[in-house]
């Protein structure tokens, strides 16, 4: 299952912006953050295949999601203005966000090109 995320947890896991202006990656795998919030409908439809995906991908990307209803200091960070948002967060490169709900070929082909990480 994707880890949820509060504003103490992001800081730990995949970059402290309190601390740093310029993106520094603190996750020991690349990951994909998904802002959602309960009443999105496109967010529930790719709740699923995130889940899906955690098992296909377990042990090489993290999978988080941050409520943003919850944590409206980690949306405001990023500047959400549309739900669902997946950060797509590579080890070594700078993130990049997909706004919608995506197909999973979407997912599957932003994980090998942006996150570099082959699927089994």
């Amino acid at each position: 299952m994707a880890e949820f995320l509060t504003v103490d947890t992001f800081k730990q896991k995949v970059f402290d912006y309190t601390k740093n202006q310029e993106w520094k990656f603190e996750g020991d795998k690349p990951c994909i953050i998904d802002f959602y919030a309960d009443w999105c409908q496109p967010c529930k439809i790719i709740a699923p295949i995130i889940e899906e995906l955690t098992q296909e991908y377990d042990g090489k990307v993290n999978f988080y999601k941050v409520d943003t209803e919850d944590q409206q200091e980690l949306a405001a960070v990023f500047g959400i203005r549309s739900i669902p948002s997946l950060l797509f967060c590579p080890k070594d490169d700078p993130p990049q966000m997909a706004v919608g709900a995506i197909p999973k070929e979407t997912f599957y082909k932003a994980i090998q090109e942006v996150l570099k990480v082959e699927k089994d």
